[in-house]
């Protein structure tokens, strides 16, 4: 059965507006406390490993590329460090490592583990044989949910480490938390945050001297949803602390020195092509954007991006380029001399994308990460479960594999929904079956009515036809999971409107509430959860907006939902909340105000709750990612009257939709029996601003 093809073509339709038994308790019964699911886009597909070739073989032959990660776990964005007494210092006694030995490399790199992106340093032979000695560059926080911020982009100078992490509000909504640190490498002592309060700074770059660091920022304007696709400037400030910043290129990112006044950057071209560009920045007097000299370094007719240089290396930069012919990602270097491209992962992996090239410190090496999977050997399973880490006893966090997922009150069973149809699997992940064979829009199981799981769909529901999800017919399906009759199992529970969808049931079993655009515009409606529409309507809202993804509250006293109603025509969306009467509407929290706040549930004690939000903005340079133009979501809870708003993901992709229910049986990651699906089926992205990506998300996705 293939449940997981083309999940990520799935996740990109859906979730902004809106995916062997390992550890598992005893008990049949559910313990104190609750447990949120959610889904991170494409991240089931991302099994990314870190490479490299020598530049000097050239063309290469598959033979002179070595994997230099672990094959386990997620791993990308690399940088390869001199090693210097500071970064040696950090290795084990028991190590046996010679500094002096040339042939080791040493690695600094961002590695998913535990759910969270945090840095590890390897030390590994060049062609990956022998022993390999790796070290946790970071102690965790170990305050509120801080556990799980993301640290991205590391390169280590001198004495220090300097990275970005996202463990800091920015205290200002719809602000990246995202700022660069730097930390001590002997000590690991605290991190001394060199981006000013209330800014944003991406993709850090260090000067051969250690004196320099270059960003990618947006400034003191700040991010924005519509923002076009590559939009930062470029900010240089002193490492030591952060002190003399100043601007020096607009329209930029992913800054790369090669000395201490030559910066490498990409930025996208008035011909529409992005393109590398080179900053010369003056030796003696002011330092502006006006004294900056900007050249184009790579010429138009393809894609070329985040280069990566090496010191006083005038000779060729590594970049990343999409040519015109193909949709894939590869890995070229470009002669500075020659003005001529020297391609290298093509010739090796030519249908495997490749991302985020970096120079060895000599030039004599390129690194990036791609995703290979199976073909490079990897056996460990994919995990229906991932757990992860929490400071919390009473709440717990897992990652699942597959969009919308629900708890069945028995808590033995999960529904949930992929690009091929709906499913359910048991709590082990055994028993995984289809149930339905059309894409729904949501998954809730009956309260009371044992089996019974609503979604909202159709048997012609098509979604390869661009434009088609927003106008097609779509209705409230009640699934018999254990009809014994498949003919018989569904039941259509609506008649009227166009697109109905995003069904909850009351906490008695009794109602569903749901969206509906038979007036129209899209307002919710309440009907009977067993006769469907057939038994009547309670209209819930009116109006000229879009209210969508209602839930009931587990003490049935309230309905929370999204709305644009104070932003009509838009994506913009807050969250509310109503009585099933239709009284007592209010907004939730006056701080998601401009944001797109969506997808929310009550905790099951029905005092906080839980959605996904645009609040954080982006957490990375969005071009260093697979679909880059896909605005990120992360998810946030909130207490019933506003208060206590937490951030719970941290990630340089999208996370949602969430889910809370009574705490699941398992108590760390549950894979799936066998590896199935491509591992890394996903898209890289097109090109075209942000704002037109969403506006034609708004056409095909039901969710608006």
């Amino acid at each position: 059965m293939k449940i997981m093809n083309s999940t990520l073509v799935f996740f990109s339709f859906f979730l902004l507006p809106l995916f062997c038994l390992s550890a598992l308790a005893e008990t049949s019964q559910a313990s104190d406390g609750s447990t949120i699911l959610f889904t991170t886009m494409g991240s089931s597909t991302f099994e990314f490993d870190i490479f490299t070739l020598l530049t000097s073989r050239r063309p290469p032959s598959p033979s002179d590329e070595h994997r230099l990660t672990d094959g386990k776990s997620i791993n990308f964005n690399g940088h390869l460090a001199s090693p210097s007494p500071a970064l040696i210092s950090l290795l084990p006694n028991t190590s046996g490592i010679q500094p002096q030995d040339k042939s080791l490399l040493h690695l600094i790199y961002v590695t998913e583990r535990d759910g969270a992106p945090t840095l590890h340093y390897d030390v590994v032979h060049g062609d990956n044989k022998g022993t390999r000695v790796q070290v946790p560059l970071l102690s965790e926080q170990q305050s509120g949910m801080s556990v799980n911020s993301m640290k991205d982009t590391p390169v280590v100078t001198n004495e220090h480490l300097v990275y970005v992490s996202t463990h800091e509000n920015s205290g200002k909504p719809m602000a990246s938390w995202a700022a660069v640190y730097s930390t001590e490498l002997r000590t690991k002592a605290t991190q001394q945050r060199l981006t000013p309060p209330g800014i944003a700074d991406f993709s850090p770059a260090v000067s051969p001297s250690g004196n320099w660091t270059a960003v990618a920022s947006y400034g003191e304007k700040g991010w924005s949803i519509v923002s076009k696709e590559l939009s930062t400037d470029i900010y240089v400030f002193l490492t030591r602390d952060g002190t003399q910043r100043v601007k020096v290129v607009e329209q930029g990112g992913w800054p790369r020195w090669t000395d201490e006044s030559t910066l490498y950057f990409h930025r996208k071209s008035d011909d529409g092509w992005i393109s590398v560009y080179r900053a010369v920045l003056p030796k003696t007097g002011p330092v502006s954007t006006k004294t900056v000299t900007v050249q184009r370094v790579t010429p138009a007719g393809l894609h070329a991006f985040t280069p990566a240089t090496s010191p006083n290396n005038n000779d060729f930069i590594a970049v990343a380029t999409r040519r015109p012919e193909s949709e894939i990602r590869h890995v070229e270097l470009f002669d500075l001399k020659k003005n001529e491209f020297v391609e290298l992962t093509r010739l090796l992996s030519p249908k495997s994308h490749h991302f985020n090239p970096f120079l060895s410190p000599d030039s004599s090496r390129v690194g990036y990460h791609s995703c290979r999977g199976d073909k490079t050997g990897r056996t460990n399973p994919h995990n229906l479960l991932q757990k992860l880490k929490t400071t919390s006893e009473d709440l717990s966090l897992f990652r699942f594999d597959g969009a919308f997922p629900s708890l069945s009150p028995e808590g033995d069973r999960f529904a949930f929904v992929t690009f091929t149809g709906v499913f359910v699997v048991n709590q082990d992940a055994s028993g995984l079956r289809q149930i339905l064979p059309n894409i729904g829009f949501g998954t809730v199981w009956d309260p009371v009515r044992r089996g019974i799981v609503y979604t909202s769909s159709d048997p012609s529901l098509n979604l390869t036809v661009p434009g088609l999800v927003g106008t097609h017919k779509i209705n409230i399906l009640a699934v018999n999971v254990d009809a014994r009759n498949p003919s018989a199992a569904v039941k259509k529970l609506t008649i009227g409107g166009q697109n109905n969808a995003f069904p909850w049931p009351s906490p008695d079993g009794k109602r569903i509430v749901f969206r509906s655009d038979r007036s129209g515009t899209k307002n919710l409606y309440i009907m009977d959860a067993e006769k469907g529409e057939a038994g009547g309507l309670f209209r819930l809202t009116n109006g000229n907006w879009n209210d969508t993804i209602a839930t009931w509250s587990p003490d049935n006293n309230w309905i929370v939902f999204a709305s644009n109603r104070e932003y009509i025509g838009t994506l913009l969306m807050d969250l509310y909340v109503v009585h099933p009467d239709g009284t007592g509407l209010r907004k939730v929290a006056q701080n998601l105000t401009g944001g797109v706040s969506m997808h929310p549930m009550f905790s099951p004690d029905s005092k906080r709750i839980v959605f996904t939000t645009t609040y954080a903005a982006i957490s990375a340079e969005p071009i260093g990612n697979p679909k880059f133009n896909v605005a990120s979501s992360e998810i946030f809870t909130v207490n019933l009257d506003g208060s206590d708003f937490m951030r719970l993901t941290h990630n340089s992709v999208e996370d949602g939709p969430p889910l809370w229910f009574p705490k699941i049986k398992a108590t760390g990651d549950v894979a799936w029996p066998k590896r199935f699906g491509a591992s890394c089926a996903f898209e890289d992205f097109k090109s075209q601003n942000t704002t037109v990506k969403m506006n034609k998300r708004s056409l095909m996705c039901p969710s608006q």
